[in-house]
């Protein structure tokens, strides 16, 4: 065969061969682009699936703790106070709604939740500058800042509405908006950002020294607002006619309504502290419900067994104890710790608002002390125990190796840590609400005059009745 022919044949079949590899390689490049892009596509898809989704959960949170202020605490309060201040009580948690609303945008969030020193943040985020739908990774990575913001403000309302049914019946009204502005500043925003603010004194979890767990809000929410009742119910002084006259509620009706719809919003409270629709959260609503039942059960069992009576005042008392105490811990406790922490805060509870207020003589009109003040501290204590990874995986140390959170996990040294957060919490809320009442005292004064309080506050601060009978 002609040697030039097979060369002639062997180039064209190379080049053949070689065009071929080439087009076979240009495909394989193109299938492999393809690929990628898809998974590109798909991880953005189910990124932004995980965001709309957390995002839906946690505006919903946002609305269900609104509703434990008003109308939840609002009935709750406006029930158990005598049938003269009942639309006072009520409005001092609705104007609250929109008194720290308003501070919150200004300098509230800022303080709380911006980087600054180990007890208060600084003003980069004043007037809400820079919040926006990006997220803040220290904080929620798969929601808009702006939602995470929206859902803090929450806690921060509630809270010093908590403290008005401590002075129920007898603070005047412009002594408690400037009560209530200067708390916010003063106590609940240095305290709100020692425990969950980066690089706060008792943050857990973004560099704090003291690492004290309150998932959502055991000493910042209820500690601070039930020692602060203590404290402004000492300062006023008793209501004219206690306790020789007959204070008794106006309406059980009404606040066995806002306890409902308390127990309700509350799973917002505490579940929606998990920031994303998970399986923590899941947990801690499972616990805020267990803790909140068992609660209600001891309370009226005590008293059924002292009285010889269970009464619906005493079970909606206990529940709302429950639900003080489970806080601190929903996310990081089992159920049946749940059990166990809110039946303990239901028999506690019972026993500060009956046998120590009467011991110590105090007029706590509501029992915000009580139950707030005491249940919180009980729950944050507790919460060191019970605590366990077994339910929140989310504290690892360098390697990566998950950390034993309470005694329960073998790490006894977190109980002294939970009492660090709660001696913190007593001390700043006594010094800051007494400073506080001072400069009230002698800018507006805090107390009605006794013909005022006589008459009640609907009339006398508001000219307004809750009912008219005769139409």
């Amino acid at each position: 065969m002609d040697t030039g022919f097979l060369c002639t044949l062997e180039k064209e079949i190379g080049m053949k061969f070689f065009s071929l590899l080439l087009f076979s390689s240009a495909a394989m490049a193109q299938t492999v682009q393809s690929v990628d892009a898809r998974l590109a596509a798909l991880d953005a898809a189910v990124k932004s699936a995980q965001s709309a989704g957390d995002n839906a959960w946690m505006l919903t949170s946002a609305a269900l703790v609104l509703l434990m202020t008003g109308p939840g605490l609002a009935l709750f309060y406006g029930g158990l106070v005598r049938r003269k201040n009942v639309l006072g009580t009520m409005m001092q948690s609705f104007i609250l709604m929109a008194v720290i609303t308003v501070l919150w945008a200004i300098v509230g969030y800022s303080l709380v939740f911006a980087d600054g020193t180990p007890i208060l943040g600084d003003l980069r985020y004043a007037f809400l500058h820079g919040v926006g739908i990006a997220p803040n990774p220290d904080y929620a990575g798969t929601i808009p800042q702006q939602t995470y913001m929206v859902y803090q403000l929450m806690f921060a309302i509630i809270t010093p509405a908590l403290i008005s049914g401590a002075f129920a019946e007898r603070m005047k009204f412009s002594a408690m908006l400037l009560f209530t502005v200067l708390w916010a500043l003063i106590v609940y925003f240095p305290m709100a950002h020692m425990v969950w603010g980066k690089g706060g004194l008792l943050n857990a979890a973004l560099g704090g020294k003291i690492a004290t767990f309150d998932f959502a809000g055991g000493t910042v929410v209820h500690i601070t607002s039930g020692v602060s009742a203590l404290v402004c119910a000492l300062y006023l002084g008793k209501r004219v006619g206690y306790p020789h006259e007959p204070m008794k509620p106006h309406s059980i009706v009404l606040s066995v309504i806002g306890a409902c719809l308390l127990w309700f919003g509350w799973f917002g409270f505490n579940a929606g502290s998990a920031l994303a629709a998970s399986g923590l959260a899941t947990s801690a609503f499972v616990a805020t419900h267990f803790g909140a039942a068992a609660a209600a059960l001891g309370w009226m069992f005590v008293e059924w067994i002292r009285t010889g009576k269970p009464s619906v005042l005493g079970a909606i008392s206990g529940c709302v104890a429950g639900l003080v105490a489970i806080t601190p811990a929903s996310g990081f406790v089992q159920p049946f710790p749940a059990l166990l922490i809110g039946f303990i805060a239901g028999v506690v509870c019972y026993f500060m608002v009956t046998l120590v207020k009467r011991q110590f003589g105090y007029d706590d009109s509501l029992d915000a002390f009580g139950v707030h003040g005491a249940g919180g501290t009980v729950g944050a204590i507790l919460t060191g125990i019970f605590a366990t990874n077994l339910i929140n995986d989310s504290f690892k140390d360098a390697s990566g190796k998950t950390l034993a959170l309470g005694w329960a996990d073998g790490n006894a040294a977190q109980v002294g840590n939970q009492l660090i957060g709660v001696a913190v919490a007593w001390v700043l809320a006594i010094v800051g609400t007494l400073i506080i009442l001072k400069i009230c005292d002698a800018l507006v004064g805090v107390r009605m005059d006794n013909d005022a309080e006589i008459q009640g506050m609907d009339v006398s601060l508001h000219g307004e009745e809750g009912y008219f009978f005769e139409a």
